[in-house]
């Protein structure tokens, strides 16, 4: 008798087709969803080694940032071809004599004649060489001026006390003026901290100024540099061009910001808790400013509608260099494009403003704004 035949039946190889059709359809579902997680780890690895790679030098970070591995040093600029030292027709600072020294001293030849063995104390002068030393004063100390408010008694018996100017402090015993503006100096122009000024203006000035005096200077100044803070800022504000930045400033322990707008002649700097379009707007500044506002790529800036806005060619150069470094073949092309093209701009207007001309001749900015347009593009 024939064995039973051990093939599945059509039922059972239907519903094994099903069943496979639907793992076929899992597992793709599955490996799609692999593949778009393969995509995002990708540009997060993308992500994270571009800003492990971000330095000064291609991006916006500060010098500061680079820590101990700072990039090796990379400029854009050509070689000029000329040699070291001052540039020709750049005025230079020379150490000249003048005609009337504070002091003189005199150096007559000692003792008898070498020719005939004469005296030469009553000798005549036949020439002399002139030899000039600038120095400090031996000893810089503090001169102490006494200010006496004197009060008169009159025939009639009314007494009246003079009138003293504003200069003139009330104190009984205060350092000067002058001494202030060196504290201030040192500290905001050398940036030295409190206890240096201090230090500094005891041991040059033989002052012995506590820190907190310093610091009383540097109030009082700032009160009286309001009214002047001001004027800066409303120069700002009517100038046809005017560039704006900002950056992390910590004070009182905590992180601010310090925003700048200024101008080839005039600068104003203001901290602010915050650093997008509320730190601008106390500024009081960019939101009444109409010229040319030239600026990085901070997004708040774009807010200012009624400004002409123009990205600061210095952060596009290191946004371009950043291409060159992780790009593709063809961006590097596009990027150095760029870099040739913005140097090539940079260098017409400078030779425009040295041979006093008021604009860039037209062929080459014709030129080279089609070729960056068409990188861009690209």
């Amino acid at each position: 008798m024939p064995a039973e035949s051990t093939l599945p039946t059509y039922e059972e190889m239907s519903s094994l087709v099903v069943e496979l059709s639907g793992r076929l359809e899992r597992a793709l579902d599955e490996l799609a969803g692999v593949r778009t997680e393969l995509v995002e780890a990708k540009a997060r690895i993308l992500d994270l080694e571009v800003r492990l790679g971000q330095n000064s030098t291609n991006s916006s970070k500060p010098p500061s940032a680079d820590g101990l591995a700072k990039p090796a040093p990379k400029s854009l600029r050509e070689k000029s071809g000329r040699g070291p030292g001052r540039p020709k027709g750049q005025p230079g600072i020379t150490l000249r004599q003048v005609c009337d020294p504070d002091h003189e001293v005199e150096y007559r030849p000692q003792g008898p004649c070498a020719g005939c063995g004469s005296d030469l104390a009553e000798a005549g002068v036949a020439h002399v060489e002139r030899r000039q030393v600038f120095d400090l004063p031996e000893r810089i100390g503090l001169e102490v001026t006494e200010h006496r408010i004197l009060t008169c008694r009159c025939a009639c018996g009314r007494a009246e006390k003079a009138l003293v100017p504003e200069e003139v402090p009330v104190a009984p015993v205060q350092y000067g003026p002058r001494l202030a503006a060196a504290g201030i100096y040192l500290m905001h122009g050398q940036f030295l901290s409190k206890d240096r000024t201090a230090r500094a203006l005891a041991d040059l000035f033989d002052a012995p100024v506590a820190a907190g005096t310093v610091a009383s200077w540097i109030r009082t100044c700032a009160t009286r540099l309001d009214a002047f803070g001001r004027l800066v800022a409303d120069k700002v504000v009517t100038a046809p061009l005017a560039f704006f930045d900002e950056t992390g400033f910590r004070t009182a322990g905590r992180l601010h910001w310090l925003h700048s707008a200024s101008t080839g002649m005039f600068v104003h700097l203001s901290v602010h808790r915050r650093r997008g379009t509320e730190g601008t707007d106390a500024a009081g500044i960019l939101p009444g400013f109409t010229g040319v506002a030239m600026h990085d790529a901070w997004a708040p800036y774009d807010t200012y509608t009624q400004a002409t806005h123009a990205l600061c060619a210095a952060h596009a150069l290191r946004e371009l260099i950043a291409v060159t470094e992780r790009g593709s073949q063809a961006a590097r092309c596009a990027a150095y494009r760029a870099i040739d093209s913005i140097l090539a701009l940079k260098k017409a207007a400078d030779t425009a403003r040295a041979t006093g001309a008021d604009r860039i001749e037209d062929r080459l900015k014709t030129g080279e704004l089609k070729a960056l347009r068409t990188t861009v593009r690209d």
